[in-house]
């Protein structure tokens, strides 16, 4: 089952004096990165929060915002974080040196920088917001992974026709491919038409033996059976229960390659036309499973 890394879900847990927001977000990423935003007093309990996503999570860079509001100090216990007001104000007392300015510094503009002063947390706090928190994870995490297992059925939707006109151009390849001797047999006899001004007998045992040597050398017999179990593959990891990006990826950039062989093979205008149009939609199935889990 594809399962698409973006994705959005939220919890609100809620006890005694504590009362917890967490938003989730998922993008796509070639691995996973989660970033983790939580107010200073509760830092603490970001590895823990990092540990139970990454045992739910395979790849994606998962971004969580946490807010903690604690009733019994929202209502007016803050502390001052005094190293970081002293260097504040040291850097605005070398501004004023520097550029003669001769102003007062505001407390009101200390206050307003962040870290400066903040609220304060008891530390009999974090047990009681990691408890909320954990409680709440797994219906977190559920929410999470229906959002992805909705996209990503989003994304099957549009993967599969484009695989189908895929496959159909594949057999008009081979169909096509299939007439490639008696191309090569008319090439050579108007090549040799028109270089002898039709004045020299064709010897069509020599012209017939030129031409299966053609069709051998261009032969892409062998790049449409791979091809095709490529995308049967692509097929079965997309349906399967455990699809991911990487190798349905890996699938198509060697479906890209046997599709460069088959143009370059060939040489022939109808084969590179159709050949052109499967790349065209290769990109757009690429572009789709980017974003695959």
């Amino acid at each position: 089952m594809i399962k698409s890394m973006t994705a959005y879900a939220t919890a609100d847990p809620d006890a005694d004096d504590l009362s917890i927001s967490i938003e989730m977000r998922g993008y796509n990423s070639r691995y996973l990165d989660i970033s983790i935003k939580m107010p200073n007093a509760y830092a603490v309990l970001e590895d823990k929060l990092r540990r139970a996503v990454s045992e739910a999570i395979v790849r994606g860079r998962i971004e969580i915002r946490v807010t903690v509001s604690n009733r019994k100090t929202d209502n007016g216990a803050f502390v001052v974080n005094e190293p970081a007001a002293a260097a504040y104000v040291a850097a605005l007392n070398r501004l004023k040196t520097k550029f003669a300015i001769h102003t007062d510094i505001d407390l009101s503009l200390l206050a307003q920088q962040k870290g400066i002063i903040e609220t304060a947390e008891p530390s009999a706090g974090l047990d009681a917001a990691w408890d909320l928190i954990e409680q709440c994870l797994p219906g977190l995490l559920a929410e999470f992974d229906a959002v992805k297992i909705r996209e990503g059925q989003n994304i099957i939707a549009d993967l599969k026709p484009r695989i189908a006109d895929i496959e159909a151009a594949i057999t008009r390849i081979e169909s096509r491919a299939a007439g490639l001797l008696e191309y090569h047999q008319n090439r050579l006899k108007e090549r040799i038409q028109g270089l002898t001004y039709g004045l020299v007998a064709i010897d069509e045992g020599r012209i017939a033996q030129e031409a299966a040597i053609l069709a051998d050398r261009t032969d892409i017999s062998e790049e449409i059976v791979r091809a095709r179990s490529h995308l049967g593959r692509f097929i079965e990891i997309a349906d399967g229960e455990s699809a991911g990006g990487r190798p349905l990826n890996f699938l198509i950039q060697e479906l890209n390659r046997e599709f460069n062989t088959m143009g370059s093979k060939a040489a022939n205008a109808s084969i590179s036309q159709e050949i052109v149009s499967v790349k065209t939609e290769l990109e757009k199935i690429r572009e789709q499973v980017q974003n695959v889990e």
